[in-house]
């Protein structure tokens, strides 16, 4: 039989398939046959017994972020969720709500597409769980790092998306801990852990000078002393190569809270938000007075 997704992700059989569902819950049948009829038919039975008896399983919270980052954005892509043109006859839904003729059978079909994606997910979701100990060189690094990708989509703020990034630094330190030897990897992964760090920086210290708060250079202080004190930790029985590039990693560190620091005491005095920014985010003046 073809794959799930080659099934359902056409238009065609996946409005086909939403009829069969149709059907199968007590719908007028259609008086008409497709050629696809008996590649959905075991499809429309898993549909009928997962309704009658769902399955009780445990989902890893990682999966749910990253899954639900999908049917969000297939939904946005296929327009669910959008007005319907007002000329179109309307019909009533299960729930008593009117819905055009024309778009109730789509959203049918992009339901249906919607389960299909579910069905996929589904099955990698335990691929999902294993991945959260992966480190670059693994085979499921590349399912982690799209984990963390649908955790920034679905952030609420710059806030939010500041404090994922240092998270994510966070998650790359205890990589390159397990990579120390391997130069190449080592490195590779301290400059993952330096652009997250960088990037959760520059959201973190933009927001605050905008709203012109020090509570988001709170959360930079706590982070650059934890990190700084686990970063510091990665030279002790390290080869040459590797304690260079530590160093690195704890220049920055240091360069942050320097930069936290001077905005703070922008902030007090009531000095505007800067015009100049670099990697770091805005980059204050000197408060009038100051040394």
């Amino acid at each position: 039989m073809p794959a799930v997704d080659d099934i359902l992700f056409s238009r065609r059989r996946a409005e086909r398939f939403a009829q069969l569902l149709d059907e199968a819950n007590g719908a007028r049948r259609h008086h008409v046959r497709s050629r696809v009829d008996g590649q959905l038919a075991p499809l429309v039975a898993v549909g009928q017994r997962l309704s009658v008896d769902p399955p009780a399983v445990e989902v890893d919270q990682d999966f749910r972020t990253g899954l639900r980052a999908m049917l969000l954005a297939t939904a946005e892509r296929e327009g669910m969720g959008t007005a319907p043109a007002a000329s179109e006859p309307a019909t009533t839904t299960a729930r008593g709500r009117l819905l055009p003729a024309v778009t109730a059978r789509r959203a049918r079909a992009r339901g249906a597409i919607l389960v299909g994606i579910a069905a996929g997910a589904i099955a990698v979701s335990g691929i999902s769980a294993a991945s959260e100990n992966a480190v670059p060189g693994d085979a499921l690094y590349g399912m982690k790092r799209s984990t963390e990708r649908a955790q920034l989509a679905l952030a609420s703020s710059d806030i939010s998306r500041g404090q994922l990034f240092l998270d994510f630094a966070r998650t790359r330190l205890g990589e390159a801990a397990k990579l120390r030897g391997d130069r190449i990897g080592y490195s590779a992964v301290l400059d993952d852990m330096d652009a997250d760090t960088r990037q959760g920086v520059r959201l973190l210290t933009t927001a605050a000078v905008q709203r012109a708060e020090s509570g988001s250079l709170d959360t930079l202080n706590s982070f650059v002393t934890s990190q700084r004190r686990a970063v510091s930790g990665l030279v002790d029985g390290s080869t040459r190569a590797d304690r260079d590039r530590t160093q690195r990693s704890l220049h920055l560190l240091d360069s942050i809270r320097e930069r936290s620091d001077e905005l703070r005491e922008a902030i007090a005095c009531g000095l505007p938000v800067p015009s100049a920014s670099d990697a770091l985010g805005p980059d204050p003046s000197t408060c009038p007075g100051a040394r």
